[in-house]
């Protein structure tokens, strides 16, 4: 047991009392249904965008996104960090799509713009970026990129939900965003996930591919009679405009939803505090501390030594060990996507060490949990350890 796990329990009482009452109905509706839909909506406005598709999962929201740029734009290049979830990864192997791989900075742990620039071919389908623990990856430069070149921006927001980029937040940006409500992020809907954007067609390509591809979940009347009238030889209740899986979420999800977001805003003020009292009690000699904090959103403390030794790397973990403080070591994802079985497979040809920033926080940094119920005073003995690593 720890002392200071990674995550404390999300869900409270009066979560657990709405999904009772709606239990004992005569009839409740479980599969998904109105309380999603009144969840989308919610969502929607409190991010700021026009639409959005509940799934269940972040990782089903990175595979309909990729699988959706497949269909709409074709077959082609994304961009994307090493340093990431394996479902980034791996949505775009799935989709048919190609991976292109950067590396990243210390300022906000996304890509070093320099090289995402020379990166771009006229393959390039999208940038697919990663909010990394509530850091910000947003930049003018970025975004003009972008514009410039007519490529997709595509945000992973499931470490990051509240973070911002210029009062506005992140998931709003790009042409697409991906979060996840899993137990351990800012808010939960035990599991669950949200595709949001502000483009009609990929919109209505989510809503079809969240549930087999079929046409009817499409809530455009223009998208179905397409459809209908060019295979007059389908039941239109089974017209498959895609082949796809079901990725949809229940209505228990949807009824969690709705109610953390109504503590969101004000769990993510103290997460921002715990933060920012992290980084001044850290010995920034020692450990990286000049991180983009504008706009961040805590998901967990980033802790990343400066300079690289197997030494202190083991008497940081010895010493979070032995004060019970749980602790996952490479940031998100475990560090360096580029080492794991699955890239290796796929690609032998690519050499994790070309991607030195990531491989450093592959081997010499950590993260521990960051929680609205965090007690300051554990942050104190958290950094009082770290700073007496010799």
């Amino acid at each position: 047991m720890f002392d200071w796990p990674l995550m404390v329990n999300n869900i409270e009482r009066e979560d657990l009392d709405l999904l009772i009452e709606h239990l004992k109905q005569d009839d409740p509706k479980l599969t998904n249904g109105p309380k999603v839909k009144e969840f989308e909506e919610i969502w929607s406005k409190w991010l700021g965008v026009k639409y959005s598709v509940m799934v269940n999962s972040g990782a089903s929201a990175n595979d309909l996104t990729m699988q959706a740029i497949f269909e709409l734009y074709g077959p082609g290049e994304v961009i994307v960090p090493p340093l990431t979830w394996v479902s980034d990864i791996a949505s775009i192997i799935h989709a048919k799509l190609t991976p292109v791989f950067i590396d990243i900075n210390f300022e906000n742990l996304s890509f070093n713009f320099d090289a995402l620039a020379n990166a771009i071919t006229n393959n390039t389908r999208a940038i697919f970026l990663t909010h990394v623990l509530g850091l910000n990856a947003i930049s003018e430069e970025l975004l003009e990129l972008c514009k410039i070149k007519k490529i997709l921006l595509i945000e992973d927001v499931c470490e990051s939900h509240g973070a911002s980029f210029k009062s506005q937040k992140v998931g709003s940006i790009g042409f697409a965003s991906n979060f996840s409500f899993y137990y351990a992020h800012h808010m939960t809907t035990i599991e669950g996930g949200m595709i949001s954007t502000n483009d009609f067609d990929f919109y209505q390509t989510i809503r079809m591919l969240r549930a087999h591809g079929m046409v009817r979940e499409s809530d455009s009347e223009n998208t179905r009679q397409y459809y209908k009238i060019n295979f007059p030889d389908l039941n239109p209740d089974f017209i498959f405009a895609f082949g796809s899986h079901n990725m949809r979420p229940t209505e228990l999800n949807g009824i969690l939803g709705i109610s953390q977001i109504k503590r969101l805003d004000a769990n993510i003020i103290k997460r921002t505090e715990n933060f920012r009292f992290f980084l001044n009690a850290l010995d920034s000699k020692k450990f990286y501390t000049e991180f983009q904090f504008e706009g961040s959103s805590s998901y967990a403390f980033p802790i990343i030594l400066r300079e690289p030794s197997i030494e202190k790397r083991d008497a940081v973990e010895i010493s979070l060990r032995d004060a019970k403080i749980e602790f996952r070591r490479g940031l998100s994802g475990g560090g360096n996507q580029l080492r794991q079985p699955y890239i290796k497979k796929l690609y032998p040809l690519l050499n994790a060490t070309n991607f030195p920033i990531v491989d450093h926080i592959h081997f010499f940094s950590w993260y521990v949990g960051n929680f609205p119920q965090l007690e300051k005073s554990k942050i104190v003995t958290l950094c009082s350890i770290l700073n007496q690593i010799v």
